[in-house]
């Protein structure tokens, strides 16, 4: 799934906005995934000079293994073995040829097979990533649309998205959600030849099954409903010749239905293979599939072991293997049900997924399992949420019932033990995944600490709340007085915000740590490219809170800076921390939001650890900016420290514009003006669909207008001073912090005046004015501020979502709009 996540995370802070760069997934794949391998449990190197399928040597210990995806064993059958022996012996390890010239003379006894096992038309392909790619560009055409299961193969979503330069659309929904798809049928059966849904067989993860045939049923009530299956994962050790869970619950092949299968995998060999009853359709693909034409053909090895596999599979032994392989499930599964492990999904396949909730669980679970003598894989962003990480145990012919007694014993013992290393509960993982907690469980914060919850900052101490938190942003005690005031009791319900206050103090009464949290409507495409807000706002005309989610934050969409007071030396600082991860992890659960966001942390936070092992995720947010101004008492003063190259930008670009403009400080607006105000910010919040946020409420503007540590700096052309070029909303924190939070101006006039870069001039000039030591200069157009002096702060996000359907739906939907 790596390519194909895009996310947000959010401030609307001064001036022009900016996105988080596209290579910060990466970058976040890359730092889980380095957690990982330093926790031993990712990236690990076999040993051992043979395999027999039982066990597997890693790091010179020879461990159970529970991880392999070979079900039925035949990798290590003896007479696969020697088919690809025989093979290399007489056609080498290789046929450098592509197979649209010609085949190795081992592939038509191999398509003969494979075509008596499905008694359907099939195209045998390198792999299932190169059978996708030359499949599925072939089969949909320009007036089909693509509807993908939001946890359907990486694989397939990467060979759909090729559609895009097609100007297909591409849709996703929720996992097996029919009422969503349905509704995506609807949306499209009167504008589109074919409806294409793609989806898994058996999914790779968790186990469960694609609802079959209650797919096939809705396909009667929509006849452009097609198929497209990955049933890699329902292979061999399931259905007639071993063809897999989806031939298994279809009897036949429709022809709306594209069949893919695996050779390597339960097969044993290598390659994969699509079925295909629509002889146009079939024709279709054979004739040019892209990498199906260019793409090297099999190895002899390869083909050679799997003819030996399709001879298996179109013999009664196959059934035998199965019943063999159903047993060890059978018994999995009945030693499962007498332990309270958070099996996440009871079926009969032969994939499980253990919960644990936080990675740093799963890491120490695993390893303790390893220890043990027993190897499970571990379940990790991006392949699911990472709060939703887990251990994926695959059950196989060669595990012996004694081996399957064992590691249920093991993991029942450890289980408990890795929930008390990593200070957590059975019922946070069973929250984690939406399930019922077979225990309740006592919070494991340490009793030495008061945590103290507050509704509203009245009912803070004022000044302990601005010793601690004060003297930056919008959030001293009188700041959160304005948001609080300005934030509620409005008419939608996206200008209503909850806010709760967080003390946590140590029982001499001191704080420890200190914060704000809120809840707010955020759109789910916040920091999505602007062409797919655009695309989502044009479906917000019809539904206003379209893919719009309840999210818990530090902070909030107003504010920016160091939300947090923590006394990292505190002998409690460690308890303090994850006392507050754990209460926002029950206000999660409370308040029902789809996203926790901790936000506005430096690049080297000591954090950082324990947030990814909690299950947050890393994204850099937009760079922080901020003025020092001791010592300087003139503008002349301050234009002369700057370098050589920012004092030409100010002579060449702002100074020039000073006699076409006069600046004016209004501390109380009349009505026309705050209009004024409203329409201007209005243009620039509109055209910010890279930040795509929702509006504020109106009565926002007639609080700043009577509070009196707001005031606004606009800019005018000389001798039209009903004509607002532009504005400076800007608050003053306790006589310290000059903070411009945002800013309002007309686009058709901002060249002509300069307009931006003038405001920024006029809010240092303000600033010394005032005699304020510092400017908080906000996120966002660090260019233009580093100009005037800016000193500029790498800022990040921590994210923990329910799910990644967001995720990967705005992944799919960028390039198609």
């Amino acid at each position: 799934m790596t390519d194909k996540i895009r996310f947000f995370l959010s401030q609307i802070k001064s001036n022009k906005m900016a996105k988080i760069k596209h290579h910060n997934f990466l970058n976040t794949v890359h730092e889980v995934f380095t957690d990982a391998k330093q926790a031993g449990v990712l990236h690990l190197y076999a040993s051992g000079e043979s395999f027999s399928g039982r066990t597997i040597e890693v790091g010179e210990r020879e461990l159970y293994h529970f991880g392999t995806t070979g079900y039925l064993g035949l990798e290590q059958d003896f007479r696969l073995k020697t088919a690809a022996i025989y093979a290399i012996e007489k056609y080498g390890t290789q046929f450098p040829l592509s197979k649209s010239y010609i085949s190795n003379p081992l592939y038509r006894e191999l398509e003969d097979c494979i075509r008596e096992m499905y008694d359907q038309p099939i195209v045998i392909t390198k792999n299932s990533t190169l059978g996708h790619l030359g499949v599925i560009p072939s089969a949909v055409e320009d007036n089909d649309v693509i509807i993908l299961d939001h946890q359907v193969h990486w694989s397939v979503q990467n060979a759909a998205k090729m559609l895009k330069t097609r100007s297909v659309p591409i849709e996703m929904i929720r996992h097996n959600n029919l009422e969503m798809l349905e509704d995506k049928i609807k949306k499209y059966q009167h504008s589109k030849r074919h409806i294409w849904y793609m989806a898994d067989g058996i999914y790779s993860m968790y186990g469960d099954y694609a609802p079959v045939k209650e797919l096939m049923t809705l396909s009667q009530k929509y006849p452009q409903l097609h198929f497209y299956f990955d049933d890699v994962h329902g292979m061999s050790w399931v259905g007639k010749n071993g063809t897999g869970y989806v031939l298994d619950q279809l009897g036949e092949l429709p022809e709306n239905v594209l069949l893919f299968g695996t050779l390597s995998k339960t097969f044993g060999a290598s390659g994969a293979v699509l079925a295909c009853s629509n002889p146009d359709r079939y024709d279709k693909i054979k004739t040019f599939g892209g990498p199906l034409t260019f793409s090297a053909q099999l190895e002899p090895a390869s083909v050679g072991a799997a003819i030996a596999s399709a001879k298996i599979h179109l013999s009664p032994e196959i059934y035998e293997l199965q019943q063999e392989l159903r047993e060890r499930i059978d018994y999995f599964n009945a030693c499962l049900s007498t332990t309270e492990l958070p099996l996440i999904d009871q079926n009969e396949s032969p994939v499980f997924y253990i919960g644990t909730g936080m990675p740093k669980t799963g890491y120490n679970f695993v390893n303790r399992l390893m220890g043990e003598g027993f190897y499970v894989n571990l379940g990790i962003f991006p392949a699911v949420p990472v709060k939703n990480t887990g251990v994926r145990i695959t059950i196989s012919r060669h595990n012996e019932k004694a081996d399957i007694k064992g590691l249920v014993e093991a993991m029942e013992h450890h289980f408990p033990l890795a929930l008390e290393d990593t200070q957590t509960n059975p019922e946070r993982v069973f929250h984690a995944f939406k399930l019922e907690p077979k225990v309740q469980s006592e919070p494991q914060v340490t009793t030495e600490l008061e945590i103290e919850i507050l509704n509203t900052i009245d009912q803070v101490d004022d000044k302990q709340w601005n010793r601690y938190m004060g003297g930056q942003g919008v959030y001293d005690y009188e700041g959160l007085q304005f948001l609080e005031e300005a934030f509620q009791g409005n008419a939608c319900k996206e200008h209503n915000w909850l806010f709760r206050y967080v003390i946590i103090k140590d029982s001499n009464d001191t704080p420890i740590l200190m914060t704000f949290v809120t809840l707010s409507l955020w759109k789910d495409d916040m920091l999505a490219l602007a062409e797919i807000s655009a695309a989502m706002e044009r479906e917000r005309k019809e539904n206003p809170y379209h893919l719009t989610s309840m999210v818990l934050s530090l902070g909030c969409l107003f504010t920016e800076g160091d939300h947090l007071y923590w006394d990292k030396s505190h002998e409690l600082g460690g308890a303090a921390r994850d006392g507050l991860l754990e209460l926002m992890e029950k206000m999660e659960g409370q308040f029902g939001a789809k996203m926790t966001v901790l936000r506005d942390f430096e690049a080297e936070s000591t954090w950082n650890e324990t947030l990814y092992g909690h299950g947050f995720l890393r994204v850099q947010m937009p760079n922080s900016c901020t003025i020092d101004l001791k010592g300087i008492d003139t503008m002349e003063n301050y234009i002369e420290q700057l370098s050589s190259r920012n004092r030409r930008h100010f002579r060449k670009d702002i100074q020039p514009f000073f006699d076409l403009t006069q600046s004016e400080i209004i501390s109380k607006a009349d009505a026309f003006q705050i209009q004024e105000f409203k329409r201007l910010f209005g243009e620039v919040q509109k055209r910010n669909l890279g930040l795509n946020t929702f509006s504020f409420p109106d009565q926002l503007f007639e609080h700043m207008n009577d509070n009196e540590h707001w005031e606004f700096i606009v800019l005018t052309p000389k001798g039209k001073p009903k004509t607002i070029l532009g504005v400076m909303f800007c608050y003053t924190n306790q006589n310290a912090v000059h903070v411009p939070a945002f800013v309002g101006m007309d686009y058709g006039l901002l060249e002509t005046y300069s307009t931006y870069r003038q405001l920024l001039y006029r809010t240092i000039e303000r600033a010394l004015a005032l005699n304020i030591p510092k400017i908080d200069f906000g996120m966002t157009a660090s260019f233009e501020k580093r100009k005037l002096g800016a000193k500029v702060h790498e800022k990040y996000a921590y994210l923990q979502t329910n799910d990644n359907f967001i995720l990967e739906m705005i992944g799919v939907m960028e390039g198609q709009h």
